[in-house]
């Protein structure tokens, strides 16, 4: 009985209608991204833009309130990179669009080959050849990716759309069912 309570106020202290308004929000960006993907991929960036440049100002001030937990020397290298990152964004809002999808790509693809490359050694040591047919797929992929990255970020722009669709409508279910707890 105590537990039924317990998870019942753990699920009534977040509001349904949050993750109501996060589902519609998700589904209406990841629809825009399929319809749309220059216009609004070049908007999430432009919000990106701005988004660093105030994350700057706040990591500046945080410097002279003191009590934030990082050493001021972060704080100030953050600041100092969000207001110059995020006037460049927001000046040059397509090229800014190109590069930070083709840095995406370029991460990914670096994670992914070097989980490939740990992969493949846990192989050779013994780990069993399914592991090491996954690290050599990762690495081939991570490759594909990195000799590609203007079609793969087209590409993940598509996929990133897809789970915002489905994300948004398990949200939006999710949070009818919240209501009704």
């Amino acid at each position: 009985m105590a537990g039924k309570t317990e998870s019942r106020a753990g699920a009534l202290a977040f509001p349904w209608w949050v993750v109501l308004i996060e589902g519609i929000f998700s589904l209406i960006l990841g629809i825009f991204l399929i319809t749309a993907p220059g216009m609004t991929t070049v908007f999430l960036v432009t919000v990106l833009g701005f988004y660093w440049l105030v994350r700057g100002i706040f990591s500046l001030v945080a410097i002279f309130i003191g009590e934030t937990g990082m050493h001021w020397g972060w704080l100030l290298l953050s600041g100092i990179l969000g207001i110059i990152a995020g006037p460049v964004v927001l000046r040059h809002p397509l090229l800014a669009t190109v590069i930070v999808a083709n840095m995406v790509v370029i991460i990914v693809a670096v994670l992914g080959l070097m989980m490939g490359l740990v992969d493949l050694a846990q192989a050779f040591s013994g780990s069993g050849w399914g592991i090491g047919m996954l690290g050599a797929l990762s690495v081939i992929i991570a490759f594909m990716l990195l000799f590609n990255s203007f079609a793969a970020a087209l590409f993940l722009l598509f996929v990133i759309a897809g789970f915002m669709i489905a994300g948004g409508i398990g949200a939006i279910f999710s949070s009818f069912r919240l209501r009704n707890v």
